[in-house]
């Protein structure tokens, strides 16, 4: 996908990209050092609980949203509408759930790892595991959205001096390490919020040349979104893989799990000062995250109605289609913009994965206090990560099969069935479980549910599962855990 996405040609010069690139990394550095000023032990860890809450809501947009989102939302208009806006509404309802049921417990427990609450439910193997499904999602997760970020970089810069692809890589995890080594999630917290909005003024600015450049009126913009064919938003075939209520169950549980049971997302939101401002910050980012997806989604119809208009011969994919005309056809501002919102949206989402995964394996597997200072072990475990992304990253660039690291990256997405039923199991039973046994079941329930989605038109008259596979997944956990149950 990505590869064939950057098969481009930059316009701009090498010179101009470096520049763009080691300006907005020089406004980042500043903000580490400013943030970063009489940081300790638990300022990398909690921030020291004194983030205001509209920051860390404005923050957690371009967190949730990633550089795959940036391209992949406009394009995916062409084939598949505005069908994807069903899973968004579906992710109220999950943030609902997150507001009023997870964070309570968290700031209950006082807690800096939210795994540290498996332990107290079940026991030490359950507190593991949950932990290792972290890590393992979120290695994946940051490695995939790097090499998006690191591919623009060769492109853009370092192939016009025949520099190889592994440097790129090593200098856009380098830049990451180097500002949040230090203040960790004090630091991440403040350059979400500058990410964020680069991000969000990149979309805008696009529709603003869109617009400019077919001389239409803010109306005019209005009509032809609303008027298309591409932004019919329901489906209610059920059979279909975006049938409306697979969809809106599935956006629920997907924002359930990716952010109420990520360590990333809500390490950010236990930094808020109080359980009440950690439910504003929820509430408000849910709905504005609402109106910034609709933001994407109009753009990706102006898109189509741009190649439209202009007889554009579009030979690109789906994901090609917003790099490819902010760089050939949106002028030298569009290419600007087009680089520093791509490269904006991709690190406001690893960067905090680098401190998550950090605070992860520092206090889950290596029982830590979050209050102990021991800053020389946590740089290294920081350093440590930070090769281990580049490790996987170079694997991703050997195999270069996009099919291959499409499905890599859904893979991914089958560890987190295995949280959604440890922490299902353990809010809404009372029952204790055997707990040498929950790793056994926490991995019989992704291969199970790997065999029943490969054969699942055969075994259900055509019925295809579409996200709701993170459902059959934790469910299957569920069932799992309730078969080495006893009452407590």
């Amino acid at each position: 996908m990505f590869a064939a996405t950057f098969n481009i040609r930059f316009s701009m010069s090498p010179l101009l990209v470096f520049l763009i690139i080691a300006g907005y990394f020089a406004v980042l550095m500043l903000i580490a050092k400013l943030t970063s000023r009489g940081s300790t032990a638990e300022s990398f860890f909690t921030g020291n609980r004194q983030s205001p809450w509209y920051l860390v809501a404005f923050g957690m947009i371009g967190a949730s949203l990633s550089g795959v989102t940036f391209i992949s939302v406009p394009g995916e208009v062409g084939s598949s509408h505005w069908s994807y806006f069903q899973i968004v509404l579906g992710y109220l309802l999950g943030y609902w759930v997150i507001g009023s049921v997870l964070l309570p417990l968290y700031y209950k427990m006082n807690l800096v790892s939210i795994y540290q609450y498996l332990d107290s439910r079940f026991g030490k193997k359950s507190y593991k595991t949950g932990a290792f499904f972290f890590l393992i999602s979120r290695v994946i997760g940051a490695a995939f959205r790097l090499f998006l970020v690191a591919t623009v970089l060769q492109v853009a810069f370092f192939d016009a001096f025949d520099i190889p692809f592994a440097v790129s890589v090593f200098v856009t995890i380098a830049l990451i390490w180097l500002y949040t080594f230090k203040g960790g999630i004090k630091t991440i917290v403040w350059t979400d919020t500058l990410q964020t909005l680069f991000m969000l003024l990149a979309v805008g600015i696009s529709i603003w040349i869109i617009a400019s450049d077919l001389n239409y009126s803010p109306g005019q913009i209005i009509d032809i979104i609303s008027n298309s064919s591409t932004s019919e938003m329901f489906v209610w075939d059920w059979q279909a893989p975006r049938n409306f209520f697979k969809q809106f169950f599935a956006g629920a549980f997907i924002a359930i799990v990716m952010t109420g049971l990520d360590q990333d997302m809500m390490q950010k939101n236990l930094t808020c000062r109080s359980l009440k401002d950690a439910q504003k910050n929820m509430l408000w980012f849910s709905i504005v995250l609402v109106f910034v997806n609709l933001f994407f989604l109009g753009l990706g119809t102006l898109l189509y109605h741009f190649v439209e208009v202009k007889n554009i011969d579009l030979t690109q994919t789906t994901d090609a289609l917003f790099p490819y005309l902010a760089i050939n056809h949106f002028g030298l501002l569009g290419g600007v913009i087009f680089l520093l919102g791509i490269t904006a949206a991709a690190y406001s989402s690893a960067d905090s994965a680098l401190t998550a995964l950090t605070t992860s394996f520092y206090i889950d597997f290596l029982g830590k206090d979050p209050n102990e200072s021991a800053t020389h072990q946590r740089r290294w475990i920081h350093l440590g990560f930070s090769v281990l992304i580049l490790v996987v990253i170079l694997i991703f660039k050997a195999i270069n099969d996009d099919s291959v690291i499409n499905q890599v990256f859904k893979v991914a997405g089958y560890t987190y069935g295995p949280l959604l039923g440890l922490y299902s199991f353990g809010l809404f039973t009372k029952r204790a479980v055997k707990d040498e046994l929950v790793p056994v079941v926490c991995l019989v329930a992704p291969i199970l549910t790997y065999v029943i989605n490969s054969y699942s038109a055969t075994w259900f008259g055509g019925y295809q599962f579409g996200f709701e596979l993170l459902l059959l997944n934790g469910l299957l956990s569920f069932v799992g855990l309730a078969i080495i149950s006893r009452k407590s």
